[in-house]
């Protein structure tokens, strides 16, 4: 649960889009889904390149060649706000639903295909990077809190058909339930895939080692986790986290 500091800075992100005229709160936890992707694959590029750094070696697997040096968080930041709104519409968000799916059968890539970024106006992106840049969102207690306080504030659960289970209830599931490495996980009513990241956070802390090797990799990565939902916003969601 956020409290505090926290929950005024994501009122106040709440409130920039309110105030635009995005009132659609689905649309709005997208939206602020998408820059939020946009700034943790930048916060883990720095990371990788640290570590890199540190020890004198190549950077493996960059996410950003030296052609997307511009979709980068910390580089298109510092921007003028024209020129920001210009650099996401034209650059970064072609990059996090094309180029970064180009050639891959993922859920990542089925469901971004159709995205598309709906921040209204130049003066309104400033605002919003400018308030998530102040959050730690690497930070994975803070992120889930958030989120279900974003969730939490859908007021039309009754006609849309997004109701929130809390995430505390869901651990409790997640816990009494074990699931094992040899598993097959599927949620048909997926939502924003808060049962299916859990489970997924519970077998990464419970089978590291196992986890290292090829196969149990692979299926990991590939057939254990699906799921379900009627509503395309709520899939690319869930793909993104």
């Amino acid at each position: 649960m956020i409290t505090g500091e926290l929950k005024n800075k994501i009122d106040g992100i709440w409130d920039i889009f309110w105030s635009s005229g995005m009132t659609n709160p689905l649309t709005v936890i997208e939206q602020i889904t998408y820059l939020m992707f946009i700034k943790i694959l930048d916060d883990n590029e720095l990371k990788k390149e640290a570590m890199a750094a540190a020890f004198d070696m190549p950077v493996a697997d960059p996410i950003f060649d030296e052609a997307h040096q511009m979709c980068r968080w910390s580089k298109f930041r510092h921007l003028e706000a024209d020129a920001m709104f210009k650099n996401m519409t034209n650059n970064v968000f072609p990059f996090i639903k094309e180029d970064m799916a180009e050639g891959k059968d993922t859920a990542f890539a089925r469901y971004m295909k159709d995205a598309l970024f709906l921040v209204p106006t130049a003066r309104v992106l400033v605002k919003v990077v400018d308030a998530l840049d102040s959050l730690d969102l690497n930070n994975k207690d803070i992120m889930g809190d958030v989120y279900e306080y974003l969730l939490s504030q859908i007021a039309q659960s009754g006609t849309n058909g997004q109701f929130r289970t809390p995430r505390h209830i869901i651990k409790m599931i997640v816990d009494l339930m074990q699931p094992k490495l040899e598993d097959t996980i599927c949620d048909p009513a997926m939502g924003s895939a808060g049962f299916i990241t859990t489970a997924a956070q519970y077998v990464t802390e419970n089978y590291k080692s196992e986890l290292m090797k090829k196969e149990n990799k692979k299926h990991y990565t590939t057939s254990m986790f699906s799921g379900f939902d009627t509503d395309q916003t709520m899939l690319r969601i869930g793909a993104i986290i």
